[in-house]
C-alpha cells in the first residue's frame, strides 16, 4: 500500500477514526489495533513475507530478554551475535547472494575460470533493511545497557512495524520510540493538524515534484547516448530533485501520519541541498541511517579518536557500507567511496563541524561565500547521484563521459533548449522554483510549510493549502508511484 494511493487514502481515516473512537483512551487498545493495522499495511504489498516480518520481531524480542537477563558477558554475547547472525544473514540471502555469487564468477572469469554462478530467483522483501535496523539498535542497546527490555510484545511488535516508518523508515530507536509506544496518549488537535499540513507538502514533493522529474530523469538516463552534455546534465539535475523529493516526502508523510496518532518520530532531512560542505549534508541528509551507522558502528570502530588515518579508515568503511546498504551493486559502493573523499578535506582539516546552523539563519539570503559554497556542495552531491542512479557501473562513466565531452557541442544546447520547451514545457521548471522558494523561507522549520502558514492570517494560510491540493490533483504525475527507497 503506497502513501500516495487511494487505497492509503481510504485506509488512514479508518485507522484514525477506530483508533480514537472507538478505544476510549485504552493503550493496550490503540496498541492491538496499530499493530494489527500495521500487519495489514504490510501484508497489501505482499502477505507471504508478513511471516518474515514477524519472525524478525519474535527473533529480536526473544534475544533482547536473553541479553538482559544473561549472568556474564559471554552469554550476552552469544545472544547477541545470534540475532546479528540471523538478520544480517536475512538481509544477506534476500538483498545481497546474488550480487556476492555474480561478483565471484567474474573475478574467476578474470583468472581464466569459466563458472556458472546458482542465482536465487527471490523478491526483495519491501522494507527489510529497514525493520531490520530498527531490531538490531534494540538489542544493541541492550547490550551496551542503554535501556531495559521490553517485555510487552504487542508494544515491541508495534515498535518495530509501526506503519509510517515500515517501509522506507526513518529507523527509529527504541530509546525514542517505544516509551511514546507504552504510555498513555491523548488527541491534540494542534499536533495533529501539523501532522495534516505535513504530509500535504510530502504529497507534492512527492507527487509533483519527485514523479515529474523522474519522468525526464529516466527519459534521459535510459537513452543517455542520444543527449547532448547539457541535457545529460540537466538528467541529473532531475534526479537529484527527484531522489529528495521522493524520500524526503515519504518522510514528511510517514511523520505527519504518525502526529496523527500521537506519536514523534525522528527527523530524517533538515534541507540537505542547503548545505555548505559535505559534513553537513550528511548531518543533513538521512539523518535516522547516518545517526545509525555513527552510534553503532563508527564509534565502536574508534569514531574521532585516534591518529587522523584512523578517522580516515573509519569514515571510508562507514560510507562503503552505507553505499552498499543501499543495494546489492557496485554504482552504490562508488556512490559512498565518492562521499567518503568529498568528507576526507574537512576531517584533516578539522572544518567538519563549521556549519551546524542552517544557512542563513535570521536572515533572507545567504552571503556570496555562503551561496557560492551551497552550489560547489550542490554540484558535488549532482555528480555523486549520477553513479546511484546509473543501472550499472559502465552506464555511470559513459554517461559522465558524455556529458563532459557534449558540454562543448553548441547543437547540445539548443536539443537541451528544445527538450525543455516541447517536451517539458514551462509548468514543471516553475513548479521546482515554487518548490525551492517555498523549501528557502522554510528552513528554519522542521519542515518547510510548519513556520510559513503559521505567520499568515487564515484566509492566506487556506488559500495556500488549495492551491497546494490543486497543483497536487492538476500537475501531479500519476505513472511514477513507488517510492525509490522502496527498493532498500
Amino acid at each position: 500500500m503506497l502513501f500516495n494511493s487511494i487505497n492509503f487514502a481510504i485506509f488512514l481515516p479508518i485507522v484514525f477514526f477506530f483508533f480514537w473512537f472507538t478505544t476510549r483512551g485504552d493503550r493496550r487498545l490503540q496498541n492491538i489495533l496499530l499493530l494489527v493495522a500495521s500487519y495489514f499495511f504490510y501484508a497489501c504489498w505482499d502477505w507471504r513475507f508478513l511471516s518474515l516480518l514477524i519472525f524478525s520481531t519474535l527473533l529480536d524480542y526473544f534475544t533482547g530478554i536473553k541479553i538482559y537477563e544473561a549472568k556474564n558477558k559471554y552469554n550476552k554475547k552469544l545472544w547477541l551475535w545470534l540475532s546479528l547472525i540471523v538478520n544480517v544473514g536475512f538481509l544477506g540471502v534476500f538483498k545481497y547472494y546474488n550480487f556476492f555469487s555474480a561478483s565471484f564468477a567474474h573475478g574467476l572469469s578474470l583468472l581464466g575460470c569459466s563458472v556458472n554462478p546458482f542465482s536465487l530467483q527471490l523478491i526483495l522483501p519491501v522494507g527489510i533493511s529497514f525493520y531490520t535496523f530498527h531490531g538490531l539498535s534494540y538489542v544493541l542497546d541492550l547490550f551496551k545497557n542503554r535501556i531495559k527490555p521490553e517485555r510487552n510484545f504487542i508494544d515491541y511488535s508495534l515498535f518495530v512495524s509501526f506503519f509510517p516508518l515500515l517501509i522506507a523508515g526513518p529507523i527509529e530507536r527504541a530509546t525514542h520510540l517505544l516509551p511514546q509506544i507504552t504510555k498513555k496518549r491523548e488527541f491534540n488537535y494542534s499536533n495533529a493538524v501539523d501532522g495534516l499540513r505535513q504530509i500535504l507538502w510530502g504529497l507534492f514533493k512527492k507527487i509533483v515534484i519527485a514523479d515529474n522529474c523522474a519522468e525526464y530523469a529516466n527519459s534521459i538516463f535510459n537513452n543517455s547516448t542520444n543527449y547532448s552534455g547539457s541535457t545529460l546534465v540537466l538528467g541529473a539535475l532531475f534526479f537529484t530533485l527527484q531522489i529528495y523529493c521522493d524520500f524526503s516526502g515519504y518522510s514528511d508523510i510517514a511523520l505527519g501520519v504518525a502526529r496523527l496518532f500521537g506519536i514523534e518520530l525522528i527527523r530524517n532531512f533538515a534541507f540537505p541541498y542547503f548545505s555548505r560542505d559535505i559534513a553537513e549534508f550528511w548531518r543533513r541528509w538521512h539523518i535516522s541511517l547516518t545517526t545509525w551507522f555513527r552510534d553503532y558502528l563508527y564509534i565502536p570502530l574508534g569514531g574521532s579518536r585516534g591518529s587522523i588515518w584512523m578517522k580516515i579508515r573509519n569514515t571510508f568503511i562507514i560510507f562503503l557500507i552505507s553505499g552498499f546498504w543501499h543495494g546489492a551493486n557496485w554504482t552504490f559502493i562508488i556512490w559512498g567511496f565518492l562521499n567518503a573523499l568529498y568528507i576526507i578535506p574537512s576531517i584533516i582539516f578539522k572544518t567538519n563541524r563549521n556549519n551546524i546552523d542552517i544557512v542563513a539563519k535570521g536572515r533572507y539570503l545567504p552571503t556570496i561565500k555562503e551561496f557560492i559554497s551551497i552550489v560547489i556542495t550542490f554540484s558535488l552531491t549532482v555528480f555523486a547521484w549520477i553513479f546511484f542512479r546509473a543501472n550499472n557501473v559502465r552506464h555511470a562513466f559513459r554517461y559522465i563521459y558524455n556529458m563532459f565531452i557534449g558540454l562543448n557541442h553548441k547543437l547540445g544546447y539548443i536539443q537541451t533548449i528544445s527538450l525543455l520547451k516541447n517536451k517539458i514545457g514551462y509548468n514543471i521548471p516553475i513548479l521546482i522554483i515554487l518548490f525551492i522558494i517555498i523549501e528557502w523561507i522554510g528552513r528554519e522549520g522542521q519542515y518547510a510549510l510548519m513556520n510559513i502558514t503559521t505567520k499568515v492570517n487564515s484566509v492566506m494560510r487556506w488559500s495556500f493549502y488549495i492551491i497546494l491540493l490543486l497543483l497536487i490533483f492538476y500537475q501531479g504525475n500519476y505513472n511514477e508511484n513507488v517510492f525509490i527507497y522502496f527498493q532498500f
